[in-house]
């Protein structure tokens, strides 16, 4: 009987040490201000694309990227980033396709590889472009956010652009119609963001 209420006990306790450990050791690490910060401006930096870095790109006839614009097809033929290709999250204007994984991705899957994709869809605020970026990156694929969407792009181009370059570019220069995507015309404007790391 003494051994039995010695095994009992010895599992109660055991029980409630291991209890204890296991709780001290899944807990989640109280993070500082700092670390919080600094993880902030990571993932922004590795998620969010300048608008004015890619009008860069597009003046020097750098192809190292792949714009995508998540309107409906209806939108994107009216008008959109010149150089942009559309891989639509909605059907129509009015009518999401958020339930289309199967071609949303393939379309993705089937982009030109080696290239960094940027996806834009309405406004800053616009969702679409956040959750197609979560939709691809459950199934592996990983894309980048412009900083923008098409409305900020086509009619606030003094937004976010220099006031130097206000007079020298136009949202026009910049634009296509149609279903194709458009070349961007290459021009030589002045960098005031400079070249590398910690240019725009």
């Amino acid at each position: 009987m003494t051994s039995f209420k010695t095994v009992v006990v010895a599992a109660v306790v055991g029980g409630i040490m291991g209890g204890a450990a296991g709780y001290w050791v899944a807990k989640p690490a109280v993070r500082t201000n700092e670390a919080l910060i600094a993880d902030f401006y990571r993932t922004e930096n590795a998620v969010h694309v300048s608008p004015h870095s890619i009008r860069g790109k597009m003046d020097k006839g750098d192809k190292s990227y792949v714009l995508v614009d998540l309107r409906s097809p209806q939108e994107y033929a009216r008008e959109h980033v010149v150089g942009a290709v559309n891989i639509p999250a909605y059907k129509d204007p009015n009518t999401p396709a958020y339930e289309e994984k199967d071609r949303i991705t393939a379309a993705f899957r089937a982009l030109p590889a080696g290239k960094d994709v940027i996806v834009y869809c309405y406004s800053m605020p616009c969702m679409t472009g956040r959750k197609i970026g979560l939709m691809l990156a459950e199934n592996g694929i990983f894309v980048k956010h412009l900083g923008i969407g098409w409305n900020e792009w086509r009619h606030f181009w003094t937004l976010w652009n220099h006031e130097h370059e206000w007079a020298s570019t136009t949202p026009q220069m910049y634009v296509a119609t149609g279903t194709e995507p458009g070349i961007p015309m290459q021009r030589s404007l002045p960098a005031p963001c400079g070249e590398g790391e910690f240019s725009c």
